[in-house]
């Protein structure tokens, strides 16, 4: 006997059938649950305002002390290939998780790359960031640690004074020794790098001296920089995790973690210098925490629906993010 399919069902189904009709690429959100001990979770919209969580575990971290998965950033490379990488401990750690996909779903083996350990008195690698920049065909990924008596600490701990330090790589195989990627005079943490255009480099980078907390920018030649005159904040005070996403028309959505307000934030902005707030357009859903935003072809997400629980993709809040 023929028994109708639960309507829990019908999002899943639908958004298989249009993803299946329609060949551009939509949007993915890398996210993670408190207490960060479950693993890589995704989000994906086709706006860039409305996401919808796939509601699954991808990855389970296996790799650190803590065995944790942090603020997990993953970049497309020309060769389709997904790089992710992460913060896997809170203190102690002198290095951040990593594995790769070829479609989201089945993973590669997890690795340690220990960044920091030439810092002996290293006190955490945080929130790494991964950007593939096409014109020296190199991996840039960018990170905060603290070093004790390093740099002038205004009113910070010693231990929550941060700076931001990177790497390059060409094969994940090899990794340039970290360096110093920006002291912007101030402890700094969960930078962005943008790419407008030939020489032309936007920073989003996050202020994290108290009691500021908020988030700024600066401009730079390079994906290196220099990322000189970073500019007044253009969020709140208790902001974080910003994650920049590009919009036709050379246009940028900033979303942010309003942490204090327990709701995402979010700025539209075309040259990075005015910012509309367009929170109340948007819908994000509830427990998501910071990650970043990339871009798949749908077949990719239509793959990643069907890999899904049947009826697990959540549908997403309001504006306000409650």
């Amino acid at each position: 006997m023929f028994k109708p399919k639960p309507i829990r069902f019908l999002p899943l189904l639908l958004g298989a059938a249009l993803l299946a009709s329609c060949s551009k690429d939509v949007y993915m959100f890398t996210s993670f649950h408190e207490p960060a001990n479950e693993g890589l979770r995704l989000l994906y919209s086709n706006d860039g305002y409305k996401w919808t969580d796939l509601n699954r575990i991808f990855l389970a971290p296996q790799v650190g002390p803590s065995k944790l998965m942090r603020d997990p950033s993953i970049s497309r490379g020309p060769d389709g290939t997904y790089h992710l990488v992460w913060t896997c401990g809170w203190k102690g750690d002198k290095g951040f998780g990593y594995a790769s996909s070829k479609d989201l779903v089945h993973w590669s083996e997890q690795r340690f790359i220990d960044v920091m350990s030439q810092e002996p008195t290293t006190v955490n690698v945080w929130a790494p960031e991964i950007f593939y920049d096409a014109p020296t065909k190199q991996y840039l990924i960018v990170w905060a640690s603290t070093i004790p008596f390093r740099f002038p600490r205004g009113i910070e701990d010693e231990d929550n004074n941060h700076r931001l330090y990177y790497t390059t790589t060409q094969d994940f195989q090899t990794f340039t020794p970290a360096k110093l990627f920006i002291d912007p005079g101030f402890s700094s943490i969960d930078a962005v790098v943008v790419p407008r255009g030939p020489q032309d480099y936007v920073l989003v980078v996050k202020d994290n001296t108290r009691p500021n907390r908020n988030i700024k920018v600066a401009f730079g030649p390079t994906a290196l920089g220099p990322f000189p005159n970073v500019s007044e904040p253009f969020t709140g005070n208790f902001t974080e995790g910003p994650s920049v996403l590009a919009l036709p028309h050379k246009e940028w959505l900033i979303y942010y973690d309003a942490y204090k307000e327990k709701r995402y934030g979010v700025m539209k902005t075309s040259d990075f210098k005015s910012f509309t707030d367009v929170s109340a357009q948007t819908s994000v859903p509830q427990g998501h925490k910071h990650g970043t935003v990339f871009t798949v072809p749908a077949k990719t997400l239509k793959n990643l629906l069907r890999s899904a629980p049947a009826g697990a993709a959540a549908t997403s809040t309001s504006g306000t993010h409650e």
